[in-house]
């Protein structure tokens, strides 16, 4: 079992960045999958960025070039670093390993 807590939302300006964690605790995370998540008010849970256990990246094509994901298997910590942020990425941001969420943490992109 995986447990997951994912921190460094907050508020920032458009055009801003934000670096969220994740960290993960009771098993190691190198074997698994990774992933970023958000959801937003009245919206569904949208995909933004995974990573594999090799280190391989994939995102969306509206993220890909301002989101990266990385991870730190030896701090058992997922990263998801946000560059040039807009206020439609205000959302709740969650990570994921397999089957296992952490509780978000929420990011709010305002002037």
């Amino acid at each position: 079992q995986v447990q997951l807590e994912e921190s460094g939302g907050g508020l920032v300006q458009p055009g801003g960045s934000l670096r969220l964690s994740c960290a993960a605790s009771r098993s190691s995370i190198s074997g698994y999958t990774m992933g970023w998540y958000r959801q937003a008010p009245g919206q569904e849970r949208e995909w933004v960025a995974t990573i594999t256990a090799g280190g391989k990246t994939m995102y969306p094509d509206s993220m890909k070039d301002r989101f990266t994901i990385r991870r730190d298997d030896a701090k058992n910590t997922l990263y998801l670093q946000m560059n040039s942020l807009k206020p439609e990425d205000a959302a709740v941001y969650y990570c994921r390993a397999a089957s296992y969420w952490g509780q978000g943490t929420q990011v709010t992109v305002s002037s």
